[in-house]
């Protein structure tokens, strides 16, 4: 029987936990300056994760990955004590040729950010369902700063690699902010998932995480485009129900003008029938491309001057307006 041979699938290293402690009073919280009290709710209530590594449960970690200042994290009592920085010469964050880290560097900083995030993930853990003492609630707050110190440092120092990956990937219909803060955030899911003990550089893995999430904007934009083919228009977006409604009133007064001149409902003259004809253009088969008439041209027709054309059409127009009145008072 032929043997089978498996993939043996490296266990992961991330812990995960949903935080489950009584919150403080409002008489504790008092005692805390409105940013601790802020930060400890944050604490207390946001999903902790890290990623393990062997060397957590050893004795002496805390000394071994921040040396002196271990002591003073145990006895700040609340007070964020700042973590030294490992590089201090680090450039404007917008510059590529930012300095970089060192593989000794990446790996002790990401250490510290995970032991860090493994101090409250233990804390929190182990007074599931109870409120914090005061000493614990204290060093939640510590460590809770000390990780939030620790990613900064790393997002700092990794940040120009969104930059690098935006300019090497040629997407196009593809808003170039919308690519840098999808980038952005996939750099931030990278640090709190990267796995520093399997010996590779920060970079392989976090640049591989952005150039996903810019494929992923391309495939949003693509789809947005297949439901949207045209731009955006602005006379699209205006609304003509008001010029609709004045034409279907101007187009139907002009019918019942027409009907009244046709059966002669107000009682004209011929001429005064042939005055409002040419001077309104009603006789026209396409009202408009009608062109109507001067009092000079309709005086030429008739054989009267202009003054008497108007006259006549005054007249003509003040029984057509009676005519009017009279039936929307008979409806």
């Amino acid at each position: 029987m032929a043997t089978m041979t498996k993939a043996v699938k490296k266990e992961s290293r991330c812990r995960k936990y949903a935080p489950d402690v009584v919150k403080p009073t409002d008489k504790e919280l008092a005692k805390l300056g409105e940013e601790d009290a802020e930060l400890l709710l944050r604490a207390m209530t946001e999903p902790v994760e890290y990623v393990d590594h062997p060397t957590f449960r050893n004795r002496g970690t805390e000394k071994t990955l921040f040396g002196e200042d271990a002591e003073s994290f145990n006895k700040s009592m609340g007070q964020f004590v700042p973590m030294p920085a490992i590089v201090t010469d680090l450039e404007s964050v917008g510059h590529i040729s930012m300095t970089t880290l060192t593989t000794g560097q990446e790996q002790l900083l990401f250490q510290r950010f995970n032991f860090a995030r493994c101090k409250v993930y233990r804390i929190l853990k182990d007074n599931k369902g109870k409120s914090l003492a005061p000493d614990e609630m204290r060093s939640l707050m510590v460590w809770f700063k000390i990780a939030n110190a620790a990613r900064a440092q790393i997002v700092q120092a990794n940040l120009p690699l969104v930059l690098a990956m935006a300019k090497r990937t040629k997407l196009t219909g593809v808003d170039y902010a919308e690519l840098i803060s999808e980038g952005n955030m996939a750099l931030l899911r990278s640090v709190d998932k990267f796995d520093c003990s399997r010996g590779f550089k920060f970079s392989t893995y976090g640049c591989r995480a952005i150039l996903k999430s810019f494929s992923r904007v391309a495939i949003r934009s693509s789809r947005y485009r297949s439901r949207f083919p045209t731009e955006f228009d602005p006379a699209m977006e205006k609304s003509d129900f008001i010029e609709q409604k004045r034409q279907g009133v101007e187009d139907g007064c002009v019918d019942e003008l027409r009907s009244i001149l046709t059966e002669n409902l107000a009682d004209l003259s011929e001429v005064e029938k042939k005055v409002i004809r040419a001077r309104f253009a009603l006789d026209a088969a396409d009202s408009e491309q009608a062109r109507p008439m001067t009092l000079e041209q309709v005086g030429e027709i008739i054989g009267v001057t202009k003054e008497r054309v108007r006259q006549i059409q005054n007249k003509a127009l003040e029984k057509l307006r009676q005519t009017l009145e009279d039936s929307v008072l008979a409806a």
